[in-house]
C-alpha cells in the first residue's frame, strides 16, 4: 500500500538544531509511515479497551498529537483503521497457529495448537479482545468465526489421515476439526480473564478432553434420547 505524507508536515523531515543563541528548532516530524504505524499502535489499544463504537477518530487523533484530517488521510476513517487493525491480528494468530503444527503425533498436533492459541492471548491480549468482538465492518479475512474456520483447515487434512487410518469416514474430519478448533477458542476466551489454572494446564486439559475423546469414539455414534431426527 503506498503510504501517504501526512497532512501534520510528516515527510520525514528532521528539526533543526538548536542556535548558538539557544533558541530550540522544530521537533522531530515523522515520516508518513511513522504516522501510520503510530495511529496503528492507538488504534489498537483503544479498540480493544473501548470496543470500535466506543472508541472516536477525535479521541485517536489527540493521542496521536494530530488534528483528525491525518486519521482520515491515512485511513479514510475509523472503520479503515479497524480493517487494518483486525486484519494484522487475525494474521498474525493465523501464523501463529500454523507455525505451531510441526509435531508429527497427532496428540502433540493437539497440544501445540491449544499452546499456539494460549500464547497469543497472552502476548497479544489487546489484539485477542478485538478479535473476539463482533466486527461492525467488514474485513478482507473475515471474522473470527472464519479465521477459526481457517485454522480448523489447517488441522483437517491431519485427521482425515487419522480417521482413515482407523476405520472412521474421513469425509467426516471437517467436523471434527470445527468442533476441537471451536472448543479451544472458547476455552481461550474464557481464560483472557480468568488467567487461571495457568497456560500448561489449561492446554492440559484442553488436549485431555479432546484426545481421550478421539480415542473412545465410535465408528457410528447414536443417539441415546427419543429425538433421531
Amino acid at each position: 500500500m503506498i503510504e501517504h505524507v501526512a497532512s501534520d508536515g510528516s515527510s520525514g523531515e528532521k528539526s533543526k538544531a538548536p542556535s548558538p543563541g539557544g533558541r530550540r528548532g522544530r521537533r522531530v516530524r515523522m515520516t508518513g509511515k511513522e504516522r501510520r504505524e503510530q495511529l496503528l499502535d492507538i488504534g489498537r489499544t483503544l479498540f480493544a479497551e473501548k470496543g470500535f463504537e466506543g472508541t472516536s477518530v477525535e479521541e485517536i487523533a489527540a493521542k496521536a498529537g494530530v488534528s483528525k484530517p491525518v486519521v482520515y488521510e491515512h485511513f479514510g476513517g475509523k472503520e479503515g483503521l479497524y480493517a487494518v487493525v483486525v486484519d494484522r491480528e487475525m494474521r498474525k494468530l493465523l501464523e501463529m497457529v500454523t507455525n505451531g503444527l510441526t509435531a508429527g503425533h497427532p496428540r502433540e498436533l493437539l497440544e501445540q495448537a491449544a499452546f499456539a492459541l494460549l500464547d497469543y492471548i497472552e502476548s497479544y491480549t489487546d489484539g485477542f479482545r478485538i478479535l473476539v468482538r463482533d466486527s461492525p465492518v467488514a474485513q478482507s479475512t473475515g471474522t473470527f468465526a472464519s479465521l477459526i474456520s481457517d485454522i480448523a483447515t489447517q488441522v483437517e487434512d491431519i485427521l482425515g489421515l487419522e480417521f482413515k487410518a482407523r476405520g472412521f469416514d474421513p469425509k467426516l474430519a471437517p467436523l471434527y476439526a470445527q468442533a476441537l478448533v471451536g472448543m479451544v477458542a472458547l476455552t481461550g476466551q474464557w481464560w483472557l480473564d480468568a488467567r487461571k489454572p495457568k497456560k500448561a494446564e489449561v492446554a492440559a486439559h484442553l488436549v485431555n478432553l479432546a484426545w481421550h475423546g478421539l480415542d473412545g469414539m465410535e465408528q457410528k455414534p447414536r443417539l441415546i434420547g427419543h429425538r433421531k431426527s
